[in-house]
């Protein structure tokens, strides 16, 4: 019994889920209160189109919660791992080589909400999701 519990994948696949969508959701919803027209002048800045800030609609809000609840998780994490890649190039490029005073990787957050929807995109949502972990998206 003990072994079945400890050999999870589907709790582990959860888990995943619930720590990188629902903390990147908290950044959706502080963009939703107090706005994300900062983003489109740091796309003009870098000669791409203002009107791809709406992506952070997607990327920061609805992607995450599709990761949670377990939809379109693969899509959804794609969507998030693209707008962490757009985060890091338009705000965070400086910081690419950088450590802290306290010795971590300046962008540690950025890496783990990056590479933890990368993880999620490559397992899927798991048993324990809406989509039970069925279809290629799920």
């Amino acid at each position: 019994m003990l072994d079945r519990f400890v050999n999870n994948s589907d709790l582990a696949k959860l888990l995943l889920r619930l720590s990188v969508g629902g903390l990147m959701l908290f950044h959706g919803i502080n963009k939703l209160q107090h706005g994300y027209g900062f983003v489109e002048k740091m796309l003009v800045k870098a000669n791409l189109p203002g009107y791809l800030s709406h992506g952070i609609l997607i990327g920061e809000v609805l992607a995450p919660l599709f990761i949670v609840l377990g939809l379109y998780t693969r899509f959804a994490a794609l969507m998030q791992a693209t707008v962490m890649v757009m985060a890091v190039y338009l705000v965070h490029t400086g910081d690419l080589f950088r450590l802290t005073e306290h010795g971590g990787y300046a962008l540690e957050l950025q890496a783990l909400y990056l590479f933890g929807a990368v993880a999620i995109f490559f397992l899927g949502a798991g048993r324990y999701s809406l989509g039970k972990g069925k279809g290629v998206w799920s």
